[in-house]
């Protein structure tokens, strides 16, 4: 069967359910899209906890990890800015850590790892933008 993503209620209330996002390939480019999403998002509220291995300090004013099973507190939201065939160990990743959610961002999607993280009980979103989807979903936030 295919994958569907859940429909937009179950979104919103992901979104009002998580305060925890960890950006996994968050660039420290102001100028790239994962840069601008994560800081749109961290100025809604959300807490962000940057993940790349190529960066070595903070983004965003927050420690970034080298990936998430460095990160030393609970995480909501896993929201990926990585090419959809690199996403299956980072589903294994989100799984190991306890996230609640697997958001793969605008233009990922990949089979295998939403089957990963909804074995897990995971909510599982593919090919969406999060900035988008709560600014639609959450207008009056931020």
């Amino acid at each position: 069967m295919a994958f569907e993503n859940p429909d937009r209620p179950t979104i919103k209330k992901i979104l009002e359910e998580t305060s925890t996002i960890a950006v996994v390939g968050l660039s420290d480019k102001p100028d790239r899209t994962s840069y601008m999403v994560a800081e749109a998002m961290q100025k809604r509220g959300y807490r962000i906890i940057p993940v790349n291995p190529m960066v070595q300090g903070r983004i965003l004013g927050e420690t970034c990890y080298p990936s998430l099973l460095d990160i030393p507190e609970p995480v909501d939201m896993v929201n990926v800015f990585r090419r959809s065939e690199t996403t299956v160990p980072v589903a294994e990743e989100a799984v190991k850590i306890g996230a609640k959610t697997l958001w793969l961002q605008l233009g990922v999607y990949n089979e295998e790892a939403a089957e990963i993280a909804g074995r897990a009980g995971m909510n599982v979103i593919m090919d969406r933008c999060v900035k988008v989807e709560d600014a639609i979903l959450r207008p009056d936030r931020g």
